[in-house]
């Protein structure tokens, strides 16, 4: 069963197909666009100096783990554990894997991916979501539309950068090979890889979990308004999503999900260009059969990668 923490918001409750056709704009389904320009935001400069650290933790005979930390953009320190077979060639393909809203690198669904990929003989890297795991100082309320929006909508950009430094390491790494990377996000983790993968070809191989698109519906009436857009422009996955192409994009999604309604994840998919697949689960948010779900993505990478 895939858990996540229960004293953090739940951000995307409350959206319905109900409360989408009161907006009455079906228009809003396929207009996320904004005046900003968002295809320039996520540059920055890779001359700056990761000052990376890496300690091994774990030694077994099938693996060594190693607790790792760089300098990302804004000054902001990433940890994350980064696990390598022994047992496969190198240099190896490394899967990135990231948890959702409320959880950090090590969380059980998480770990069960990471074991999963290493049986497989995939390197994997796991890194905290900005302000989650090690990261975390206070914690506040995730709401995009409420009085921490500013620090809402920061953490999903700043875990872009993130892990756009997280691919300048694996480039120093001979054992980790730089043209094989692939990414799966689960939730949270989903939908800042849908901006990721979209920013940075270097990922070759991108799986999106539990994830969706349009957010501007979360402001209901004001959901058109220029205003809205330009603010949700930089995290918005339908602006991005399309640029993942040709590059295999592969969906998993919940026919019941609460959390991510099934309608923002057909959004996003329709949004994406080919190569494109999309797998539908008859499940809820929290309850996605871990060994079906991440065996869905191994296999994707299996292909693909």
């Amino acid at each position: 069963m895939m858990k996540y923490s229960k004293n953090k918001r739940n951000w995307l409750i409350g959206i319905s197909l109900m409360g989408l056709a009161a907006l009455g704009v079906f228009k809003l389904f396929f207009d996320p666009s904004t005046t900003f320009p968002v295809s320039d935001y996520y540059e920055y400069d890779k001359a700056i100096p990761l000052k990376d650290t890496t300690h091994i933790i774990l030694d077994t005979t099938g693996y060594q783990m190693f607790s790792i930390s760089y300098t990302s953009i804004h000054d902001q320190r990433v940890t994350g554990l980064l696990s390598i077979p022994k047992s496969s060639s190198k240099p190896l393909p490394t899967i990135i894997l990231i948890h959702g809203l409320g959880d950090h690198k090590a969380v059980d669904y998480v770990a069960y991916g990471n074991e999963l990929f290493l049986k497989n003989g995939y390197a994997v890297l796991r890194i905290d979501i900005s302000a989650h795991g090690d990261r975390e100082k206070d914690f506040y309320d995730f709401d995009l539309t409420g009085p921490n929006k500013y620090w809402t909508r920061n953490i999903v950009s700043q875990t872009v950068f993130d892990l756009r430094r997280a691919i300048d390491l694996i480039e120093t790494k001979p054992e980790l090979d730089p043209g094989k990377i692939g990414y799966y996000g689960i939730s949270l983790g989903g939908i800042i890889g849908s901006i990721f993968c979209s920013v940075d070809d270097r990922v070759k191989v991108p799986v999106l979990a539990l994830a969706g698109g349009q957010l501007n519906l979360l402001y209901g009436k004001q959901a058109a308004t220029k205003e809205v857009k330009d603010f949700l422009g930089i995290i918005e996955p339908l602006n991005f999503i399309a640029d993942i192409s040709p590059r295999p994009l592969l969906m998993l999604n919940a026919k019941n999900d609460e959390i991510v309604p099934p309608i923002m994840s057909k959004l996003l998919y329709r949004k994406a260009k080919k190569e494109k697949e999309i797998i539908w689960y008859d499940a809820k948010h929290r309850d996605a059969p871990l060994d079906i779900i991440f065996g869905d993505g191994l296999d994707w990478f299996n292909q693909y990668l």
